[in-house]
C-alpha cells in the first residue's frame, strides 16, 4: 500500500518520458489536458481532484470545470491560474512547447505515451496510486479488470485503418490503436510500414530522408499502396478525421470486396480505463 506523509516525499513515480515525479501527498489540484485521462480520473473515483480540463474533455461529470484550450492550443496561463499540484498531459496529444512551459513554472506534469493496452492499464494503475485511490474497491476492481484482458488474438480478419483522407494516413504496428484491434483478431496490413520523411518519399516519388527522431509510425500512403495490401476490412474511425460519405464511398470504390465498418474512435484510442469496456465492444462490430 502506498503511504504519504505530509513531511517527505514518499511516492515516486516514472512518466512515459522517463522523467521522475515525486508527491509527498495526494494532488487534490489536477488539471486534465488529455480527453481519455479525464475519464481515467473520473473512472478512477477520483474526479473531486479536478480542477480543469481541455474543451475536448467532454465526460458530463466534468462539464462544470473550468476549460484550459483544446489539446493542442493550451492555455498556459489559464492552467497556471489553476494553482495545479499535478497535470495530466500526452506526448501525441499536447504540444512540446505548451508542456515545457508548465515545466517551467515547476507544475509538475506527468507525460504519457501508451503504446500497447497493456501499458494504458499500466498508465490507469500508476494515476491510480498519484491520486491516493489504489486502495479503493472500484479502482482495484477496474484496474484488475484491465490487467485480466487476455492479450492479442489470433488474427482472422486483415485491416486498413486509415485515420486521414487528405494526405491519406494510417498506423502501425506501434501504436495504441493498432494494439487495440490486435487485443480482438484484427491484423494491421501497414503493421510495417514506416512513415517517411519527406512527403514525397513516404508517396513513393522521392528517396528517403534522416527521419531525425520525427514520429514514423503514422505513414501517409496512396490508394494503390492500399490496394497492394489486399486488406479484407477497412475500419473508419469518427475520430481523429471525420470520414465524410464521399470518403467512404472512395475507399469501396478502390477497395470494393473489403468490408467497410465504422467504429468509435475513443474505442481504439482513449488508453486505461475506457479500453477495458471497449475490447468487448470491438469484439462484437468486427467479428467475421
Amino acid at each position: 500500500m502506498t503511504r504519504y506523509t505530509s513531511l517527505v516525499p514518499t511516492l515516486e513515480v516514472v512518466d512515459d518520458l522517463g522523467r521522475k515525479l515525486r508527491f509527498g501527498q495526494p494532488p487534490r489540484r489536477v488539471v486534465s489536458l488529455v480527453p481519455s485521462d479525464t475519464y481515467n480520473v473520473i473512472a478512477l473515483g477520483a474526479v473531486g481532484s479536478l480542477v480543469g480540463r481541455t474543451t475536448y474533455c467532454e465526460s458530463p461529470e466534468a462539464a462544470s470545470l473550468p476549460t484550459v484550450g483544446g489539446t493542442k492550443n493550451v492555455d498556459v496561463d489559464a492552467v497556471i491560474a489553476l494553482s495545479p499540484q499535478l497535470v495530466i498531459a500526452n506526448k501525441e496529444e499536447n504540444t512540446r512547447a505548451a508542456l515545457e512551459a508548465l515545466a517551467a513554472a515547476r507544475i509538475p506534469v506527468l507525460v504519457s505515451l501508451p503504446r500497447r493496452v497493456e501499458q494504458g492499464v499500466a498508465h490507469l494503475a500508476r494515476l491510480a496510486r498519484i491520486l491516493g485511490v489504489a486502495e479503493s474497491a472500484p479502482a482495484r476492481a477496474l484496474i484488475k479488470r484491465g490487467y485480466q484482458l487476455a492479450g492479442a488474438s489470433q488474427p482472422s480478419r486483415r485491416a486498413f485503418i486509415p485515420i486521414w483522407m487528405d494526405p491519406l494516413m494510417t498506423l502501425n504496428a506501434d501504436t495504441f490503436g493498432s494494439d487495440v484491434l490486435a487485443q480482438v483478431g484484427i491484423a494491421n496490413v501497414f503493421s510495417d510500414r514506416l512513415r517517411l520523411y519527406p512527403l514525397a518519399a513516404d508517396l513513393g516519388k522521392s528517396a528517403p530522408q534522416d527521419a531525425a527522431g520525427r514520429d514514423e509510425r503514422y505513414p501517409r500512403i496512396t490508394l494503390a499502396e492500399v490496394q497492394r495490401r489486399t486488406p479484407d476490412l477497412v475500419i473508419l474511425p469518427d475520430e481523429p478525421h471525420a470520414f465524410s460519405s464521399d470518403d467512404e464511398a472512395t475507399l469501396r470504390d478502390a477497395l470494393p470486396s473489403a468490408q467497410v465498418v465504422r467504429v468509435s474512435g475513443k474505442d481504439l484510442f482513449w488508453y486505461g480505463a475506457w479500453t477495458i469496456d471497449a475490447i468487448d465492444r470491438l469484439a462484437s462490430q468486427l467479428a467475421a
